[in-house]
């Protein structure tokens, strides 16, 4: 996204030929931007540098809009006029783009309309056999995490493929549960519940920060702050876990949840499950769960999972241990695990 030093007191202007909404930067990214008076300009794409008597004046952009498929994904970009917009520098902050000119177009690996390989999303490989592309290449700009596990991905692919198996074949991935109770209000792990706030980062001021350029702007938290801060600590490993055939329906759970992200109700369609719950269910993308019957009246209990915080307070209220706190540990099989299972069915001579 190229920035600009502009030519009067106005707002330093960043411009991107993207809409906000598939920025690679983060929300709080952007806002630090803005709170330092850069001013976001979006759908510009370069066109060329505007100079006078040897000296840069600003920079011609062209106006676009996009086209977004179902998916909300870019489909296709035109140019609707063009924009001058003065200024003394200009800072470019560019990526690259796919490029294989390398590749000869009658290899039987297909590419779509954006010159990018036709991939199988599980396998990786291309439509020529033993051929796969992973991250960027395939994919486009995303997060470097998505591109070490496409890596992984395709060398499972890649080392099934050599041996002559179908690459289709995946070994299931694993979750182990295990109990955090230790007594009857002790657990393995801190649970108080914290109603906090994400603290904000403290920042230098503005002006300090324009006086010198290479400041570091994050200030950091003290050690007092950061131990309170890490409490707040979801727990996003220890799972709550419920048992049916266990619960009483006393409604202790409900009273003492925090977030009311617990409903007993009559069972039904998940459309008139949402409307019966406590608390609204805003993302419908988050599937309910819904336990089986419950043994006093058949009536079912409602769990929603987006709102839920794991501070286990359902579970130490609970007398009849209906509901417990599980450490869960999620083991996604890599090409070691596949070499080691192929081994492992191979026939042992005597």
């Amino acid at each position: 996204m190229p920035r600009a030093r502009p030519t009067s007191t106005s707002a330093s202007p960043g411009w991107n030929r993207s809409p906000r909404g598939f920025f690679k930067a983060s929300e709080w990214e952007l806002e630090d931007a803005e709170e330092e008076s850069v001013a976001i300009i979006t759908n510009r794409a370069p066109r060329c540098f505007v100079t006078e008597h040897g000296r840069l004046t600003g920079m011609r952009f062209d106006k676009v809009e996009h086209e977004l498929d179902p998916s909300g994904r870019i489909t296709a970009e035109r140019v609707v006029g063009e924009e001058f917009l003065p200024a003394d520098d200009v800072i470019l902050a560019i990526g690259q783009e796919n490029a294989f000119p390398w590749i000869e177009r009658d290899l039987d690996i297909e590419f779509d309309q954006w010159d990018v390989p036709v991939i199988d999303k599980m396998t990786f490989q291309s439509r020529r056999p033993g051929v796969f592309f992973g991250g960027d290449a395939a994919f486009g700009p995303k997060n470097i995490i998505w591109a070490v596990e496409h890596g992984h991905q395709a060398a499972i692919s890649i080392h099934r493929h050599c041996h002559g198996e179908p690459i289709t074949t995946r070994l299931p991935p694993r979750i182990n549960l295990q109990s955090r109770k230790m007594g009857m209000h002790e657990w393995s792990y801190a649970n108080d519940y914290s109603p906090l706030e994400r603290r904000l980062m403290p920042h230098v001021s503005l002006k300090e920060r324009f006086k010198k350029l290479n400041i570091e702007v994050e200030l950091g938290f003290t050690a007092e702050q950061v131990e309170q801060e890490v409490q707040r600590c979801l727990n996003c490993d220890v799972q709550t876990v419920f048992v049916a055939k266990l619960c009483i329906e006393c409604d202790a759970c409900l009273d003492i949840c925090p977030v009311d992200c617990l409903t007993i109700t009559h069972n039904g369609a998940e459309a008139q499950l949402r409307t019966r719950l406590k608390a609204p269910a805003r993302n419908l993308a988050q599937p309910l769960y819904v336990s089986a019957a419950l043994p006093q009246t058949g009536r079912v209990m409602v769990k929603d999972e987006d709102l839920c915080v794991h501070c286990g307070l359902c579970a130490e209220r609970c007398p009849t241990a209906a509901w417990d706190m599980q450490k869960s540990e999620l083991h996604w099989p890599y090409a070691v695990d596949e070499a080691a299972h192929c081994a492992a069915q191979k026939p042992k001579s005597a």
